[in-house]
């Protein structure tokens, strides 16, 4: 146990107890525990494995190479469509970490196996993403703002993509558009 960690532990107002087993869980597989983005994170040889978080409705195991786990009980969930790598083993009572332990075992020491073997889970290139029609207009008619979006880290590029064409209609996409079309042009990206 990390000392660093308990605080996440010890300020916990839901999810303390289910908290608690899931930090025995991935501590008896032999894991590093430290503490990263404000969770437990387990590590084995400075490559990350697994995360404790917790939400309103669920706390959660999230295997960060999730995707490349067999996922033999079919427990794993992909948290939205654009997750690429993470998965997730959601439970809303202790008692379902109890039934599930040695499975959560099993997941843990295959993604063991997965960082040992240095395999990488292939991700979605930029040109891969779909590209809203108001945006695509704009990038045929404004050379600065192609020649500024191409400039963005391939990160901010489908941040971008993917916030523009997750609108289903064509004003908000257009409003979208227009709106950070001033900050693709100062090289920031959507959150900057």
């Amino acid at each position: 146990m990390n000392p660093k960690v308990n605080f996440f532990f010890d300020k916990a107002k839901q999810w303390q107890e289910e908290y608690e087993k899931l930090r025995t869980i991935a501590l008896n597989c032999g894991l590093t525990e430290e503490l990263k983005w404000g969770c437990p994170c387990y590590s084995l040889n400075k490559q990350n494995i697994v995360l404790i978080h917790g939400f309103k409705e669920y706390c959660a195991f999230l295997f960060f190479k999730g995707a490349l786990l067999n996922d033999a009980h079919g427990i794993l969930i992909q948290q939205t469509e654009n997750v690429q790598s993470a998965r997730q083993v959601r439970f809303i009572n202790l008692q379902e970490i109890f039934e599930l332990e040695t499975a959560l075992k099993e997941y843990i020491y295959e993604a063991i196996e997965v960082e040992k073997a240095g395999l990488k889970v292939e991700l979605k290139k930029t040109e891969d993403f779909k590209v809203a029609e108001e945006f695509q207009y704009k990038l045929d008619h404004i050379p600065a703002l192609k020649t500024a979006f191409e400039a963005l880290t391939p990160g901010r590029q489908k941040g971008y993509l993917l916030y523009f064409s997750q609108a289903k209609q064509a004003k908000t996409r257009q409003d979208r558009v227009e709106k950070y079309i001033p900050q693709i042009l100062s090289g920031k990206g959507l959150d900057d």
